[in-house]
């Protein structure tokens, strides 16, 4: 049977709001898109997640589960749930319910009306003040080093399935579906969405997991942080000729009697400073040169439902 909507939903420690969330789904999608199935991939967050997944697909043969062989990441388990749809339309959202499903069908017609991809965005976070700000300076620093990058892009999307389905052929350790997506089109739109409360526990995202990945994003995706290193490079090399061109002009006219251990001990603070800061810069991407090569596999798939 084809379908004609597939949802991908990545799930890590969502025990608690998995029946409701599919509840809600199958209410809101009914009445606009009978034609659909849902995809729950388990990322293997130590949960009874995996138990209420079979539960719920026992009773809705249109929903079917895929466990991962280990904890993969959000992004590589989407990436999982994009290789195994069959729609001709993929639409994705958070197991949390911050993101109402009874928003899909905007952004599912809204696709309709010609666009590869439809954004839902959100008027108002509903997150912490810690969290909106950091998500706010990182948005607006890949805005400036990734300039194909939709600046409003979230986690509630719909894309045209072929499209998705396209993700899984890019060989990267650190995926960004996002990211990907700037690459294969920019025929984009966005819808206004209400940004629920977090249904049950809080967000398993931590400052260092953000950090984390937003320096990933910068590495895979831009060249800024090389260019930087360049420009700071540059910049030293001409400060410590400045420099010297002052101490041996001071040397010829006799203003220097005896050598100072402050400017000595500085120049070589500062300097050793910048070229560690430029050789870990380059560490990251040699870094990530060597995990692409090595071939890993994005996400290895160990169970499935039925």
């Amino acid at each position: 049977m084809s379908v004609r909507l597939s949802i991908v939903v990545p799930v890590y420690r969502s025990q608690a709001t998995l029946p409701e969330l599919h509840r809600r789904l199958v209410a809101a999608l009914e009445p606009v898109e009978p034609s659909f199935e849902i995809i729950l991939v388990e990322d293997c967050g130590g949960d009874d997640s995996w138990r209420i997944i079979n539960e719920i697909a026992a009773r809705d043969p249109r929903v079917r589960g895929i466990q991962l062989s280990r904890n993969f990441g959000q992004h590589a388990a989407t990436i999982c749930g994009f290789s195994q749809a069959r729609g001709d339309w993929i639409a994705t959202l958070d197991d949390d319910l911050e993101q109402a499903p009874e928003s899909l069908p905007h952004l599912y017609r809204k696709v309709l009306e010609g666009h590869d991809l439809v954004y839902g965005v959100y008027p108002q976070r509903s997150h912490k003040a810690w969290r909106n700000i950091t998500s706010a300076t990182a948005r607006w620093l890949f805005r400036k080093a990734i300039p194909s990058l939709n600046y409003e892009y979230t986690s509630f999307r719909v894309i045209r399935g072929d499209l998705a389905r396209e993700l899984q052929r890019f060989d990267s350790p650190f995926p960004f579906v996002d990211g990907y997506l700037s690459w294969l089109t920019n025929r984009c739109a966005s819808v206004e969405v209400p940004h629920g409360v977090r249904a049950n526990g809080s967000s398993n995202y931590t400052l260092k997991k953000l950090v984390t990945h937003t320096v990933n994003i910068f590495v895979t995706f831009s060249d800024l942080p090389l260019r930087m290193a360049s420009w700071l490079g540059l910049l030293t090399f001409m400060l410590g000729m400045g420099w010297l061109a002052v101490i041996l002009l001071r040397y010829i006219l006799g203003g220097i009697s005896v050598s100072g251990f402050a400017s000595i001990m500085a120049g070589i603070l500062l300097f050793g400073g910048v070229q560690l800061l430029v050789l870990g810069v380059f560490g990251e991407y040699l870094g990530r040169m060597n995990f692409k090569s090595s071939r890993k596999p994005l996400f290895l798939i160990g169970r499935t439902t039925g």
